[in-house]
């Protein structure tokens, strides 16, 4: 098994773990916030991005980590339906110059997005299992 495991101390970082969580699929009851110990998680079935270019396409269940979280806030995420599914577009960090402070962005399908205060970046993605196969490679139209 060619399991992933990624960690994200900065934003070039972040960049690596958004490019292989792109249009990852997950119930919106499996992202969970537990401020008391200044985390988030999300659970997501990702599409295996490194696969694509051969004939096989794959997708993995995988957990999507973010420590050193002060705050999140959510638009267009309903949480009163927790079987309502998530599509992950992309992850992105503003900061203010050498601060390592700053807010990470859960862009999603549909207008949903979080919003993340950080103290700085600790972010991790980590394969849980073996993959399954699909016949759907996710595409976005660019018009």
């Amino acid at each position: 098994m060619d399991m992933l495991k990624l960690a994200a101390l900065d934003a070039e970082d972040l960049k690596v773990i958004a490019a292989h969580a792109q249009d990852a699929v997950g119930k919106v009851g499996d992202i969970v916030w537990r401020p008391a110990e200044h985390r988030l998680t999300l659970e997501l079935n990702r599409f295996a991005w490194e696969k694509a270019g051969g004939r096989s396409k794959e997708r993995r269940r995988t957990l999507l980590h973010f420590a050193r979280v002060e705050a999140v806030k959510s638009a267009h995420i309903r949480r009163d339906f927790p079987d309502a599914i998530v599509s992950l577009l992309t992850i992105r960090f503003e900061g203010k110059d050498e601060d390592p402070s700053g807010q990470v962005f859960l862009e999603f399908a549909g207008g949903g997005s979080m919003r993340l205060d950080v103290e700085c970046i600790e972010a991790s993605l980590t394969d849980l299992g073996a993959a399954w196969a699909t016949e759907h490679q996710p595409s976005h139209d660019l018009n």
